[in-house]
């Protein structure tokens, strides 16, 4: 009998061959003609032969086939059989024929990827790349993945703003089907944007609305922006900044018609256009509110509309009416209060009637509050923080105040509290979702400073010790000047209550010799404890017993008197602290008073009181505005203050001045001998530097600083008993003025700042530093 063979090579040549099979139906294709030739149409497959075939089993094979044995020689199940096999993606070749009643199906298999290899990419990691890509080493290999996955990294490439970027993959054949998978990449310079220019503007000036952009025009010296390449998100962005601009000056009906980004032909520059319908100027009409909830009153609530009858339209103030107007309604327990303002334009007089739609509400209560995501961390520690438990009613202020207790124990990466709807209309759910950060640091550092010198540092410490939110720690520092060993435990809730405990130990050496010619060794310990007046005023009381033994050497000033002293003290401290962000502080004012009187037992007899300030408030976008004072003042009781106990004033409390550089000063050695009173204040702004430096961590300020040490007690005779000539001491209270700029770096190998501060109002026995800076790092 006759062999028909009837070969498919590739995904073209089987949709050529269905063609084909059509046309010989449609042309005449005669079975009883296929009969006399020796094949029926319905002759029956007796068998599947598979060959070729080395990693996947031939039953696996059969089972992606739309045929079996038994069926008929049908083209049209064949071909979706041979589909079939490619669509899996394991064949690079199918090749299917008859042999009498049998079929047999050759194969050759799509090789296995060995490795994936990233060859040129400088600018993106091989880390980035393979997060981004689909294929992996011993995924089978396909012309139409690799395709994929050069799409995917040109994309990348896209988003970074490298437009130029060129992708090609290679294969290097090895043993046993299997392949090495190489992307070549031509990576190419940034696509920056060279121009954006506008189109239908009248009212305002290109220039004003480029202001308002976030994509910027590329320029020389703007080498820590990262806003001046193209990206399509940012454009979008743009379009709705362009939008907000335009409703807040008035123009109600303004809107974005185009944004075109045109690319040259060498890739390297975009020229960005925006055609923009500007409209007419509105003023604010009659303004509102209807309330549908009977306890809450249009008249309480008109007191929330930001904008006034007759002012220019400004969207922006609608919104906030909104938001005031919701945050009351959570005030007085409406978790759900939905506000939305109804706004009618008069276009013949070029007004906006607003009217604030109150929705019908109702008082909500809380039903349960729902914790997730705390691994590690007890409920009940988390709990805790909380200003409001279940049945009691709602309050967006404690929700919010709730959230920023939970912020502040540094437990937590993110913290997030959103409101669901209960069982009933009238009940809600709080529903917390934490992500838990490490708590606990072993760190062994090095660093090198101008007020340090080179120092080591040891320590470990938790804090949130097993999960319950204990603190410990056990820390030793090293350096020229201070060493230093302490060890540290605080309970903030002892036996249950909102009431901190703990215990310090210390011993610490501070070598003073080289700017008052003496050294101190002080060992002791502290009890403390502290609670909460209110939710922003802490209260803390502490006893301290400490022995300090002070040394001079041969050439000492003669006002210093060595001896070993000990103090017994109690003291308090009072808190106040409304700051946003302990490491990068933008708004809030904290402030801290503290008294120790020392005297219960010991041969020390003082009374001790500082002052601390710090006031931040955002002044345009991200310049931040600091205002900083402190303060000391010591008063011996029935005897004089020692120079172990009095301040020092200088570096880097004052900028621009060494360590313990102003003050009185002994003429004879030139030993600052520190002061019963000072005073010291800084007045900074934080100037942004733009998202790329931002993201590298580097903030840079302008400060002036303030400050001034004074009043010393002096003795008539030495520790010898022998007289001493008081008018060599020099004590000149004036205020001294430092001005610089300081650059704050979070390197990858630790924290750097360096500050530049020149004293611009001095006395002549003052010391003077221009430079101080500072580097460190963990390993």
């Amino acid at each position: 009998m006759e062999t028909v063979f009837v070969v498919f090579r590739t995904w073209g040549a089987a949709a050529l061959l269905s063609l084909v099979l059509c046309f010989a139906v449609g042309a005449g294709y005669n079975p009883a003609q296929a009969q006399a030739q020796g094949q029926s149409p319905t002759d029956k497959i007796d068998q599947i032969l598979v060959s070729g075939n080395e990693r996947v089993e031939p039953a696996t094979i059969l089972s992606y086939l739309t045929v079996r044995s038994g069926d008929p020689f049908s083209p049209l199940l064949i071909d979706a059989s041979l589909k079939a096999l490619f669509s899996t993606g394991l064949f690079s070749d199918v090749v299917m024929e008859r042999d009498g009643n049998n079929l047999i199906i050759r194969l050759t298999e799509n090789p296995v990827i060995n490795r994936i290899v990233f060859e040129g990419n400088k600018r993106l990691d091989r880390d980035d790349l393979l997060e981004e890509v689909q294929l992996r080493p011993r995924m089978v290999y396909t012309r139409s993945r690799v395709r994929e996955d050069v799409q995917r990294i040109i994309e990348l490439y896209r988003r970074s703003g490298r437009f130029a970027a060129v992708v090609e993959p290679k294969i290097i054949l090895l043993e046993q089907n299997r392949v090495d998978l190489v992307f070549e990449m031509t990576e190419g310079a940034k696509s920056r944007i060279s121009r954006i220019t506008f189109l239908g503007n009248k009212i305002f000036s290109d220039r004003e609305l480029r202001g308002e952009l976030v994509t910027t025009e590329a320029r020389w010296w703007k080498i820590f922006s990262s806003n001046d390449t193209y990206d399509p998100d940012r454009q979008a962005f743009d379009r709705e900044l362009l939008r907000q601009f335009y409703l807040s000056k008035g123009y109600a009906d303004f809107r974005v018609i185009s944004a075109v980004a045109e690319l040259t032909p060498d890739q390297r520059d975009f020229f960005i256009t925006f055609t923009v319908h500007e409209g007419e100027r509105y003023r604010f009409g009659k303004l509102d509110v209807d309330s549908d909830v009977r306890d809450l009153s249009p008249e309480l609530f008109r007191n929330f509309i930001r904008a006034r009858e007759g002012s220019i339209y400004n969207a922006k103030k609608i919104e906030d009416s909104v938001d005031l107007m919701t945050e009351a309604g959570g005030l007085l327990g409406y978790a759900f209060l939905d506000v939305s303002p109804q706004i009618r334009r008069v276009r013949d007089q070029r007004i906006l009637e607003v009217t604030f739609k109150i929705e019908e509400a109702q008082r909500t209560y809380i039903e349960r509050i729902e914790i997730h995501g705390n691994v590690r961390t007890l409920d009940r520690v988390i709990r805790r923080e909380f200003r409001l438990a279940e049945g009691d009613a709602y309050s967006s202020a404690r929700v919010k105040r709730s959230e920023t207790r939970l912020n502040s124990l540094g437990f937590f990466r993110t913290v997030e509290i959103e409101q669901q709807r209960g069982s009933q209309p009238d009940r809600v759910i709080i529903d917390v979702t934490v992500e838990e950060t490490a708590t606990g640091e072993l760190s062994l550092g090095a660093a090198f400073s101008s007020f340090e010198s080179l120092l080591f540092e040891f320590s470990i410490s938790e804090r949130n010790l097993l999960g319950k939110g204990q603190q410990l720690r056990l820390g030793a520092l090293y350096s020229s000047r201070r060493q230093q060993i302490d060890i540290g435990f605080t309970e903030p809730y002892f036996l249950n209550r909102e009431l901190a405990a703990g215990i310090d130990l210390f011993r610490t050496e501070v070598d003073n010799f080289t700017e008052s010619t003496f050294k101190t060794t002080s060992t002791g310990g502290a009890l403390r404890t502290g609670f909460r007046l209110d939710e922003t005023v802490q209260l803390g009381l502490r006893y301290t017993l400490r022995r300090d033994d002070v040394e001079i050497e041969l050439f000492s000033s003669r006002f210093i008197f060595p001896g070993v002293t000990t103090t017994s003290a109690i003291g308090y401290s009072l808190f106040f602290d409304t700051v946003d962000n302990f490491l990068r502080p933008s708004r809030g004012t904290s402030f801290r008073l503290s008294q120790d009187f020392a005297g219960l037992g010991g041969n020390v007899n003082y009374l001790r009181s500082t002052l601390q300030y710090d006031y931040y408030k955002p002044i345009t976008g991200r310049w931040i505005f600091h205002l900083g004072a402190d303060m000391g003042y010591i008063k011996g009781i029935g005897e004089n203050i020692r120079i172990n106990n009095r301040f020092f004033l200088g570096n880097p409390r004052m900028r621009g001045f060494d360590v313990a550089g102003i003050g009185p000063v002994d003429l004879l050695t030139g030993s600052f001998l520190g002061g019963n009173a000072f005073y010291a204040a800084t007045a900074g702004v934080a100037i942004p530097l733009g998202a790329a430096a931002e993201e590298l961590g580097i903030q840079i300020t302008a400060f002036v600083d303030v400050g001034a040490l004074a009043k010393l007690d002096l003795e008539e005779t030495d520790f010898q008993g022998f007289p001493i000539d008081n008018s060599l001491v020099i004590s000149n209270g004036s205020p001294r003025i430092a001005v610089g700029i300081g650059v704050i770096w979070q390197s990858p190998f630790g924290p750097f700042r360096i500050d530049l501060a020149k004293a611009i109002r001095k006395e002549p026995t003052d010391r003077t530093q221009f430079l101080q800076f500072n580097i460190g790092t963990t390993f």
